[in-house]
Order: C-alpha cells, then sequence, then structure tokens
C-alpha cells in the first residue's frame, strides 16, 4: 500500500504528536481540529476537515472517535466538528483508522460503504501502552497517598497486560504487592515476581490495602466487597467502560475513588502518539 498523505482529524494531543511523528517520518501531514494547541511547523493545519481528508490518502481519526455518536472528538477545535460533516467528506477509495470505535459509530460509517480498523484492538498497542498507563497509575497515588509507595500495600486485581507492567513497577518501588486473579497461571506469574497471590473467586473481603488498583472492566468493586475496605484506603480504577467499581457505593461509603480512563493521553501524550503512530504503520505493512 503505497501511502504519501496522512490526514489527522480531531483527537487530544496523542494525536497532534502523532501528526508531527508522521511527518518527521517524511510523510505528508494534514490536520484539522488542533485550533487551540500548537502543531509541529512541519504539520499543514487546515480549519476545514472536509478539505483536509480530499488532500489524504489515508485518514486518521481520534481515539475515541466519537464520545456521543454525533460529534468528532477534538477538544482542541474551535467548533463543534459534526461526524457527519466528517464521514460525508470520506471517499470509499480512502483508507480509514480511528480508536475505540462504538458499535453505534462503526454502523453509521458501514452504512456509507466506507470501512474502518480501529488501531485500539491491535495487540502492540495494547501491549505499549500498558507502561504509560502503569506509571501513571502509580503518579496518581503517589498525588493521592499521605505515604510514600516504599512499604505501602498495594492490590492488584486482574492480571492481564496492565497489571503486570503495574506489579513490575510497584516492586521496584518497594511496595508490598498483591494481586487477585482468576487464571492459576496468572497466579503463579505474579507469585514468581515478588508479589502475594490471591484467586479472586474467593474474593469478597478487600482486606486492608493503602492502595487498590483495578485493571477488570466487571463489576469487582461492588457494595459488599466496598464495605470491608478501610476508609484510608485509595481506590483507583483503571478499566476501560463499564470499570470495575460501584462508584455509587463507593461515594455514599466515603471511599476516594479515582476512574482513571486514557491515562497514556494524560501522562505521556508523546509516548501515546508513538505508539499509534508505530501500530498504525505495522496496520499498513500488514494491509488491514
Amino acid at each position: 500500500m503505497n501511502i504519501d498523505t496522512f490526514a489527522v482529524i480531531g483527537g487530544d494531543l496523542r494525536c497532534a504528536y502523532l501528526a508531527g511523528l508522521l511527518a518527521s517520518d517524511g510523510f505528508k501531514v494534514i490536520t484539522s481540529g488542533f485550533d487551540s494547541t500548537d502543531l509541529p511547523p512541519c504539520v499543514t493545519g487546515c480549519t476545514n476537515p472536509a478539505q483536509a481528508i480530499s488532500l489524504a490518502d489515508f485518514i486518521i481519526l481520534p481515539m475515541p472517535v466519537s464520545t456521543d455518536g454525533t460529534t468528532l472528538n477534538a477538544p482542541f477545535s474551535r467548533t463543534r466538528i459534526s461526524l457527519d460533516q466528517v464521514l460525508n467528506a470520506i471517499r470509499p477509495s480512502q483508507q480509514l483508522v480511528g480508536g475505540a470505535i462504538t458499535q453505534e459509530v462503526r454502523t453509521e460509517i458501514e452504512s456509507r460503504g466506507l470501512k474502518i480498523s480501529d488501531y485500539l484492538h491491535r495487540e502492540e498497542l495494547a501491549i505499549y501502552n500498558a507502561v504509560p498507563t502503569a506509571e501513571g497509575a502509580i503518579q496518581l497515588a503517589m498525588e493521592e497517598l499521605p505515604i510514600t509507595i516504599n512499604g505501602s500495600r498495594c492490590l492488584i486485581t486482574g492480571y492481564g497486560r496492565v497489571g503486570r507492567a503495574l506489579s513490575r513497577l510497584l516492586i521496584a518501588l518497594g511496595a508490598n504487592v498483591t494481586v487477585a486473579a482468576r487464571r492459576f497461571s496468572d497466579l503463579a506469574w505474579a507469585d514468581t515476581q515478588g508479589c502475594t497471590p490471591v484467586e479472586l473467586t474467593h474474593f469478597t473481603d478487600a482486606g486492608c490495602f493503602d492502595v487498590i488498583f483495578n485493571t477488570i472492566p466487571s463489576l469487582i468493586f461492588n457494595r459488599g466487597v466496598l464495605s470491608t475496605l478501610d476508609k484510608n484506603t485509595l481506590l483507583i480504577d483503571l478499566a476501560s467502560r463499564p470499570g470495575g467499581v460501584d462508584f455509587n457505593a463507593a461515594a455514599e461509603l466515603q471511599i476516594k475513588t479515582i476512574w482513571a480512563l486514557s491515562l497514556p493521553g494524560r501522562v505521556a501524550p508523546k509516548t501515546a502518539g508513538q505508539i499509534i503512530k508505530n501500530t498504525i504503520l505495522n496496520m499498513i505493512k500488514e494491509g488491514v
């Protein structure tokens, strides 16, 4: 696939850095939706998304593409960019990608005879994103806790990509780390990394921890489990929607809870942009 020009339409700082990084690789890059943030001089800004799209071979939409199903996710745009406005400008011959595409948005795109690939579903992006997610979670804990991470009692629920990266960093900082997971293989890995393994199926009492990091996107911390927490426990939910915490119950029980979505884009946008760039170039190599 011969790609000469990219159009980056909307998005947060991750996409702003993505545009600059693609341009640094020698591609022509046209952006739209970045009126109130600085872009590298090697990137061409365009106020009209349709015009930017018309000049490109490959269209990159943000992550998430839309938060309401009708408006493009473009926090740096001075004007509202409708999803219709963007999709009406795209030709079926152009390549189109986006991140965290809802079924509603995908149906709308496909109804126009267009195809879109979701770079969030790529395994390499998920693996690399685990590191800034873990670092961002620890940053939040450092900011919120009155104690050091060194010597703190930490619980991680779930031991996937983020859980593994997080446990490694916490152990390196001197934390006492417990891991609750369903799979015995995950518990074995946690044990070998110096963590205390606990079967998640027996998880009805969260015990006494200074900070809990949840990575499981299903309801783990219901009212019953939350009621077992010490009032000084900090609960950081790293899970994607719908999350793993009954937030209403947590508020009523006065358990401090932070739902930390999209941490890579918040704490390390340049790194996140680099990860997205590498992932999209991999997709092009594979003809996706």
